[in-house]
């Protein structure tokens, strides 16, 4: 979702724009109230690991030199020893510390748990994944360039639909919105292209998703992701919002946004997400998305067909790093020591987080709490996620 007036406050996606974010102001800001970078042990045996902790290193700098208020992470070995690290401050008002594996919004995160409800469906004969969306939906995906006979499941949760993103049209107006609301904003503009021509990320997709399931189901979609997938995996610090519910629960640091490049730190830290809905609306902590990420990847909440399915990718672009390929709510990425890892990613009004995992039971998740609008901040913050899981 790109950033448009004073939307950017309230948005979600992986979608970012160019240029210079005020880096140095909120430096300023952060170096004033002092910055504190720690790393703690889950496990007493984690103490074994030798040399400079990079991740340390790395989070340190995304508070220093990229002038984010906080960054946290949460890394996982192949023992599956973890370790936890916090930098910056929780409150730039305050200078309260960072709460360790703290709750953050995960946005577009959301996407890879409405892919596997989606899933789920398909492998109990419920949903076909090369049926187009009319066929649980009749009639409802209608516009310029745009049938609902035409699309699949499949090209949803891939994008490749050709469906606009609903956030490049939102107004002004922070509120709640009905997921119908979301869809109406995508379908009063044309198809950017045939589906399955090309890939193109697209919110919108998502959207169609989480109406899928509900109509299935017949239950709420923020249900059916905590009973299909939030309890199974054994996420307790992972929920999807309820509507008119702003706040975050549990200990978080709170998240930023800038209203234009250079301007002030504003806290965004309590807001509707509805507008995110099934693309972007849970809350969780680095911990919660790499036993989400670990579980997916071992099997635990896909039968092994549908699994397989997920993985299968496409090339992927804009938002995503180079390399990246895009399978069913499920990015590869791959790493600087060999091989890819496994996951999505979010950004959210005052919150972005990258992280996955790899074959071998690797797993890292980090936040940031303020979305970078500069390409090298994010590349830097990508780059502490390769560091966690190449050392």
């Amino acid at each position: 979702m790109r950033e448009r007036g004073t939307w950017q406050k309230f948005r979600s996606s992986e979608r970012r724009p160019g240029g210079r974010r005020g880096a140095v102001r909120a430096a300023a800001a952060v170096a004033a109230l002092g910055v504190m970078t720690t790393g703690a042990l889950a496990s007493p045996a984690a103490s074994a690991a030798a040399g400079p902790d990079t991740v340390r290193q790395g989070l340190s700098s995304l508070v220093r030199a990229d002038g984010l208020p906080a960054a946290l992470a949460s890394v996982q070995d192949r023992e599956g020893r973890t370790r936890t690290y916090t930098a910056g401050v929780g409150d730039l008002a305050t200078g309260s510390k960072v709460p360790r594996d703290g709750q953050v919004r995960i946005g577009s995160n959301t996407k890879t748990f409405t892919a596997v409800v989606v899933l789920q469906l398909a492998g109990e004969g419920k949903v076909d994944l090369d049926a187009t969306i009319d066929t649980h939906l009749p009639g409802l995906v209608r516009g310029e360039g745009i049938d609902g006979r035409r699309i699949t499941v499949r090209q949803l949760l891939q994008h490749t639909s050709g469906l606009p993103d609903y956030v490049e049209y939102l107004g002004d107006d922070v509120r709640y919105y009905e997921p119908r609301e979301l869809l109406d904003l995508a379908l009063r503009h044309k198809a950017h292209f045939a589906p399955g021509v090309k890939w193109e990320y697209s919110n919108t997709n998502y959207v169609l998703a989480g109406l899928l399931v509900q109509k299935v189901t017949g239950r709420p979609l923020a249900e059916e992701i905590d009973q299909r997938v939030i309890r199974p995996a054994g996420l307790r610090h992972t929920y999807f919002p309820a509507p008119g519910d702003v706040t975050i629960r549990e200990p978080h640091p709170k998240g930023y946004y800038q209203e234009a490049a250079g301007a002030p730190l504003r806290d965004g830290t309590e807001l509707d997400p509805s507008w995110g809905w099934a693309a972007g609306q849970l809350i969780s902590t680095n911990s919660d998305l790499n036993r989400f990420h670990a579980a997916l990847l071992g099997g635990r909440l896909l039968p092994a067909a549908q699994l397989a399915q997920m993985r299968t990718t496409v090339p992927a672009g804009e938002p995503f790093a180079a390399g990246a390929r895009y399978g069913l709510g499920l990015v590869s990425t791959p790493l600087s020591c060999g091989g890819v890892y496994w996951g999505h990613g979010g950004s959210t009004t005052g919150y972005e987080t990258r992280g996955g995992v790899t074959g071998d039971g690797r797993a890292a998740s980090v936040a940031v709490t303020a979305q970078p609008t500069d390409k090298g901040t994010m590349k830097r913050v990508e780059r502490v996620v390769d560091t966690a899981l190449c050392r």
